[in-house]
């Protein structure tokens, strides 16, 4: 992709933040860090070495293996509310990321036609695989300016009528769509709600449901409320292993039910936001495996599985006639929700 021709879709600096539960991990990376910085000094050096070097090597051997055996344990059982942190981290791959490393001849466009851009939410022509569609994403930004510009992923009406304009065009080329969820949820200020924030997410839905081409989800990191159902209604959905998504975030619940924010814990387990717990409530079709320690460890990992599950779901889902596809995505959508009385 030439970032000549995609200005808004530049690489972003790395960023390196330790989560809390990660501390004993953050101790270990940097004594890794540092015998691997004093083994380069034994290289360069002109004495007799060759010692040294052979200490430093098996130490950070050892300490690299102590790593991977805490890192897989702190992972193998981490909790709701250590998914979210995860889900946010300010280093995990966002839309614009995707789109550099598994999109080709991307072709972005811009405003809803009625008020203006949202840069909360990217859309545009492009291909994956040998597929051409339409890609549609959140987009959080990275550092203070770039989130600020995109409202820290929180899209007003425009962007939700903007990728509403997109699928339209979408259904006028018969191309599929391919959606990328990541947003904390829509923007509640008093300006999106006087421009029709529910009115836009509403009408999307109900649009979705009724489109007439294919449409894929992957909820590559925050699966927020409605802000996640304004592109969300899709024939398939897949969820990262260390994503959310759920009706309300973990804090904003706590602080409703038990007026504060310190139930942040509690809510996370009990709104069952996992990808594990989404699967098992049929919310979500497939988990994609991320890398050992979350997608932002290892990119390159997660870009190639991603691409991979929208290839051969793409090719699936177009071998059904239309009116088959429509019918089984309404009745996919009517069987959410169900209760039943004990």
């Amino acid at each position: 992709m030439s970032q000549a021709m995609n200005p808004g879709l530049e690489p972003t600096p790395s960023v390196t933040v330790d989560l809390d539960f990660e501390r004993p991990l953050a101790q270990l990376e940097r004594q890794i860090s540092h015998l691997e910085s004093s083994l380069a000094q034994a290289r360069r050096s002109d004495d007799e070495s060759s010692g040294r070097e052979d200490d430093f090597a098996m130490e950070i051997r050892k300490l690299r293996e102590s790593h991977t055996t805490m890192l897989r344990k702190i992972y193998e059982n981490l909790s709701g509310a250590n998914t979210v942190k995860v889900a946010r981290h300010p280093a995990r791959p966002q839309t614009v990321d995707y789109l550099r490393h598994i999109v080709k001849d991307f072709c972005e466009l811009h405003g809803d036609r009625t008020f203006g851009d949202d840069p909360a939410i990217i859309c545009g022509f492009g291909r994956i695989g040998s597929h051409k569609c339409m890609l549609i994403g959140h987009q959080k930004g990275r550092d203070t300016r770039e989130r600020i510009h995109c409202n820290f992923g929180m899209a007003h009406p425009e962007g939700y009528r903007k990728a509403l304009r997109a699928m339209k065009l979408a259904e006028k080329y018969r191309l599929p769509v391919v959606c990328l969820i990541d947003t904390p949820g829509a923007f509640p200020g008093i300006g999106a709600e006087e421009r029709g924030q529910a009115q836009a997410i509403a009408v999307n839905i109900m649009e979705m449901a009724r489109l007439r081409t294919p449409i894929l989800a992957v909820i590559i990191g925050e699966g927020g409320s409605g802000g996640a159902l304004g592109i969300g209604v899709a024939d398939r959905t897949a969820m990262l292993q260390y994503a959310w998504y759920s009706v309300i975030s973990p804090e904003a619940c706590s602080s409703i039910l038990w007026k504060t924010a310190e139930q942040t814990e509690k809510a996370a387990e009990a709104l069952k936001l996992t990808a594990r717990d989404n699967l098992k409530l049929g919310t979500i079709d497939g988990i994609l495996e991320e890398p050992l320690g979350g997608a932002h460890r290892n990119p390159l990992v997660i870009y190639d599985r991603v691409e991979k599950w929208a290839t051969q779901h793409l090719r699936e889902i177009k071998r059904f006639k239309i009116e088959n596809l429509i019918r089984r995505r309404q009745e996919r959508l009517g069987k959410l929700g169900r209760y039943a009385d004990v």
